[in-house]
């Protein structure tokens, strides 16, 4: 189930991927596990610009579809998880430019996702047998998640699906089991490449690295259905277009739940639902997510 999180980080797009939580992103999963995720969100709300900026009162509305494969694996005695997303985003957004009403629409691909993550930890690799034996540890874990730059892009557009760079998340995270509950508390930092065809293709883009500070209360109950309470903050970010200042630091706050259930043999549902609760700059959305996984197993060789 926690596999869910893992794939659900690649339905965010653009400014919003900062805002992602991930409760459970590091439970382990058996070896030779295979999960195929669909998941739907939408996120709407504003977009808090520079003040320096003339650009004001801007509202978004993003739908999103992505499809997302993840396959837990063997690293010497460790576990392991390699997840991979694309997302299609249709968006449109709403504002004042030099207090001109401007409403844009954009439909296509965002930047595609890969992460791999490693317990290092609490847990080994484990057989379907073992995994069902096993009891609860307390697991560390880091990862590395890697955003390239295939989105859909124009330079000649201000707003854009894609980013035309690459970024890279780095982090480690904590899950530590007390009764029917598990604490999970992670720190991440996006670092990001420059953007060389930035508006009007002649420009710089530089961003600062992003920090990503997340922390999830998750209660499981006897169906194996599992409730989380989240929180995430995250700041820094400030971005440099050629020898402009700089954009003023993001500090962020936002909160939300998560719910996730076993329905039928290897099929599960997720629901979530964040809204922000303080933000600087960038995006204030309310989001809501519906995802379905299924998970499976690889075929046993054949006896000769």
């Amino acid at each position: 189930m926690g596999v869910f999180v893992a794939l659900g980080v690649f339905v965010c797009v653009s400014g919003v991927w900062a805002q992602e939580m991930e409760p459970r992103a590091y439970s382990p999963s058996p070896i030779g596990a295979n999960f195929m995720v669909v998941a739907l969100g939408n996120s709407r709300g504003g977009v808090l610009f520079d003040p320096t900026l003339p650009i004001t009162d801007v509202n978004a509305d993003l739908d999103s579809a992505n499809i997302g494969y993840a396959r837990a694996i063997r690293i010497g005695r460790l576990q392991g998880l390699v997840a991979g997303g694309v997302p299609y985003v249709i968006g449109t957004l709403k504002g004042n430019v030099s207090e001109q009403a401007q409403q844009i629409r954009r439909s296509g691909l965002a930047d595609v996702r890969v992460k791999f993550s490693l317990n290092l930890l609490g847990t080994k690799a484990m057989n379907r047998e073992e995994f069902a034996k096993a009891p609860k540890k307390t697991i560390f874990g880091v990862s590395l998640t890697v955003q390239a730059p295939t989105g859909q892009y124009d330079p000649t557009k201000l707003i854009n699906l894609g980013t035309n760079r690459w970024s890279f998340k780095p982090e480690v995270g904590v899950s530590v089991p007390v009764g029917h509950w598990f604490l999970d508390a992670y720190l991440g930092a996006w670092f990001f490449t420059n953007n060389d065809q930035f508006y009007t293709g002649n420009s710089t883009r530089q961003q600062d690295p992003l920090i990503v500070l997340q922390g999830h209360a998750s209660y499981v109950f006897k169906s194996r259905a599992w409730l989380a309470m989240d929180a995430v903050w995250y700041g820094g970010g400030a971005s440099t277009v050629n020898s402009n200042p700089p954009s003023e630091r993001q500090s962020n706050t936002r909160f939300g739940v998560t719910f996730a259930a076993p329905l039928v043999k290897g099929h599960s549902l997720k629901f979530a639902l964040s809204t922000g609760a303080s933000t600087r700059t960038g995006t204030d959305f309310n989001s809501v997510l519906v995802a379905w996984q299924f998970m499976f197993f690889d075929r046993p060789p054949r006896a000769q």
